[in-house]
């Protein structure tokens, strides 16, 4: 089986490594980068990955040409959610229609491709509570485990459904505990609701997971998030299995000592996910004149926070 992953960030080098870990003879992983220096830097240095068990660095070969690949068998997309249409051209000819195409982004944005006909390959979503750092290009810390829910927007055929089995045996074997959902629209719901209560706040109060629930005043605000995600969800009839507060909060202790990925990329000036997370539910709720004010005010803060980023670093 060949693997690809495209973006060389946290996420993207944790699956890189894992994979590459667990492939056997058949099986080939690489990294598709679209900034050459970026991957001649990592070809040359490998990638370093960091856990409690100690440093190990694997020289997971990392392409910036798509064109000189060809299609290949599973393509991970671990780009940022506002990278994803850009980044769909990049690597249209990794694709092929039965080429499995995982997309693993942050918020729900990205179900616009769930029956998108444009796109050369067999469709499927991602949900991972892996805890991952970014320490450095291609230096990542395995901050926490997780679980990763795979799944299709609709139903597949045999050979789609056989080899995404295959690929989950790979996963596991590389140390991701993995299953494949056969609802993944309400995973990926789950995940959202966890993540607008959690990234926006953790990078406007410049703190860890589990310090938002330190201050009445913010965890009011987690509180206010959530419900009113949960509002939108139910009025736009998405499925719920748990409690969408009970279970951020929960996940705010289990990971108290994390650093949210939106956290991370205010820290370091970059971009972030805010219109993918809590524009998503600001923009359904509007659609279905259900008021979201905590949210809108959360997106507005975090857009003040961009753009005092200084001119020449962004």
């Amino acid at each position: 089986m060949r693997i690809g992953i495209i973006g060389p960030g946290a996420l993207g080098c944790l699956f890189a490594t894992k994979l590459f870990s667990a492939a056997g003879e058949q099986d080939s992983v690489l990294l598709i980068d679209h900034r050459p220096e970026r991957a001649k830097h990592l070809n040359a240095s490998g990638i370093t990955y960091e856990s409690a068990h100690g440093i190990e660095c694997f020289s997971i070969p990392v392409k910036n040409a798509p064109e000189d690949v060809g299609p290949l068998d599973v393509l991970f997309s671990c780009v940022k959610s506002y990278d994803l249409q850009d980044s769909l051209e990049f690597y249209a000819t990794l694709l092929h229609p039965s080429t499995l195409l995982i997309f693993l982004q942050n918020g729900i944005s990205h179900l616009q491709y769930a029956e998108d006909d444009s796109i050369p390959a067999t469709v499927v979503f991602a949900s991972s509570s892996e805890g991952a750092t970014r320490l450095g290009h291609g230096h990542i810390r395995h901050a926490g485990s997780g679980h990763t829910w795979l799944g299709f927007p609709a139903t597949p055929n045999t050979k789609a459904l056989t080899k995404l089995q295959q690929l989950l045996v790979i996963l596991q074997n590389g140390g991701l505990a993995s299953s494949i959902s056969d609802d993944i629209l309400t995973r990926l719901w789950a995940k959202l609701f966890v993540n607008v209560g959690i990234n926006g706040l953790t990078a406007t109060q410049d703190c860890s997971n589990g310090q938002l629930l330190e201050s009445s005043t913010t965890r009011s605000n987690l509180e206010k998030l959530v419900k009113e995600a949960e509002q939108v969800a139910r009025a736009a009839h998405v499925s719920i299995d748990e409690t969408p507060l009970r279970a951020t909060l929960t996940v705010c202790k289990k990971t108290a000592t994390n650093i949210s990925s939106m956290l991370q990329d205010v820290r370091n000036r970059r971009p972030t996910e805010i219109d993918a997370i809590n524009g998503s539910i600001s923009r359904i709720g509007r659609k279905l004149t259900i008021p979201t004010p905590e949210n809108d005010r959360l997106i507005a803060q975090i857009k003040e926070i961009e753009n005092n980023y200084p001119k020449e670093i962004v």
